[in-house]
């Protein structure tokens, strides 16, 4: 069976509406392979040829005079492409990193890209329906770090992604039990599939123990419960 390879995929603009004339500055992409982030990764700045939007500038902090030296798009298009491959792109919010691409790869008379998409904005709220889930949100809700996110960019955002995509589709959640580095260097990351239990080593708990007054107490209350609790019935 062939390795199943998707590639995370984020990046950053000079405003909301490519139809409006606003390109793309910054590409971040992770790979990821049977559910295991390789540590390959391709990432670059580009000089659009137009100013940022302010309100642009303050999310993702990538000035105009930043970007005077940076290639032109259609000068990466190949080597981007490249690295994408025919993977399973993984973005959050599809439509919109989707719709700048596709605008920059006409721009470059190239064809517009046909790799199978997992929107995880879309899955995100299939799974928590009436609940926030924005990246920094999503983070929170699976005990993803996301302390070195104080502002926007593709190839953080794509990395903090993958780690969030692995937690909400195979359970992987980190409660402080899992190694904090994920083996990172290494270039593993920690895979809990749906119902494996982490296995906790070489930690010494505090396990706590009732005394007599509070198993007296407990055996009380339960007694008030009469005959029929669940709990008598399986003692």
């Amino acid at each position: 069976m062939a390795d199943m390879r998707q590639v995370v995929l984020d990046t950053e603009t000079t405003g909301i509406d490519p139809a409006k004339g606003h390109r793309v500055i910054e590409i971040g992409a992770v790979e990821v392979v049977d559910r295991r982030i390789t540590g390959a990764h391709f990432h670059q700045y580009l000089n659009p040829d137009r100013q940022s939007d302010p309100e642009a500038v303050r999310i993702h902090g990538i000035t105009d005079a930043f970007l005077v030296d940076k290639p032109r798009f259609a000068e990466i298009a190949g080597s981007f492409l490249a690295f994408l491959g025919d993977a399973q792109l993984v973005i959050h919010n599809a439509p919109f990193d989707l719709g700048f691409l596709n605008a920059e790869l006409r721009r470059s008379d190239l064809p517009g890209l046909g790799n199978p998409v997992l929107d995880t904005l879309v899955e995100a709220r299939r799974r928590h329906p009436g609940q926030k889930n924005d990246l920094n949100s999503l983070c929170r809700r699976y005990g993803v770090d996301n302390s070195q996110r104080t502002l926007h960019g593709a190839l953080l955002d794509c990395q903090i992604l993958a780690e969030v995509y692995m937690a909400m589709t195979g359970g992987q959640v980190d409660m402080g039990l899992l190694s904090g580095d994920r083996n990172r260097e290494n270039g593993q990351a920690a895979d809990q599939t749906a119902g494996e239990t982490a296995r906790v080593a070489d930690r010494n708990l505090r396990v706590l123990w009732a005394d007599p007054s509070a198993q007296t107490a407990h055996e009380s209350y339960l007694e008030g419960m009469g005959e029929g609790a669940l709990w008598r019935k399986g003692s």
